[in-house]
């Protein structure tokens, strides 16, 4: 399980869950589906089978309780987009913060194109976005043409993302400390 460190990048973090919720979905939240073909080919210890294993269960549980089975997001995983969203209002509202406003400013086209493009009008400008990157992922593993002005918007997103991850783990610290 190379999970990416929730601390380095809150965002790849993120995308990782929503890869995570889809996959256990595809496998039917069947744990014996999941172990045979997840846990079983990374040839891990003994220990570290039984972790990977009551680690997935404990998420097909969540799921389950959560009713998400179909589709939807943990509520573990909306509170991290909820946490990324404050931290983005909070940076656009400092001006200090010129280089994240500047790279905002110049994220927002490609975002309100995706928006008239999405069915759903009420999910927030940071979901649009990670919606967006997860997309394109999901068109990269399939092997799927993508144009330029998709992968002109998503480095763009990227960006913006990258450097949310960044301020966010500043901002996580402070409020720590």
């Amino acid at each position: 399980m190379n999970a990416p460190n929730k601390q380095d990048n809150i965002a790849e973090y993120l995308l990782y869950m929503w890869q995570i919720e889809d996959l256990l979905r595809v496998y039917e939240l069947d744990i014996d589906k999941i172990e045979k073909n997840l846990i079983a080919p990374m040839n891990l210890s003994e220990e570290d089978a039984k972790e990977a294993r009551d680690w997935y269960e404990g998420l097909i549980l969540m799921m389950k309780s959560e009713n998400v089975q179909h589709d939807g997001h943990l509520q573990v995983n909306k509170n991290i987009l909820i946490d990324l969203t404050d931290a983005h209002l909070r940076l656009l509202n400092n001006p200090q913060e010129s280089a994240y406003i500047a790279t905002y400013y110049k994220t927002l086209p490609h975002i309100v194109a995706l928006r008239a493009k999405s069915e759903k009008k009420d999910v927030t400008e940071l979901e649009t976005c990670l919606t967006a990157l997860y997309g394109y992922l999901l068109l990269k593993l399939q092997k799927k043409e993508i144009s330029a002005e998709t992968q002109q918007a998503v480095e763009q997103i990227r960006n913006l993302l990258r450097l949310l991850a960044e301020k966010y783990k500043t901002i996580d610290k402070e409020e720590i400390e």
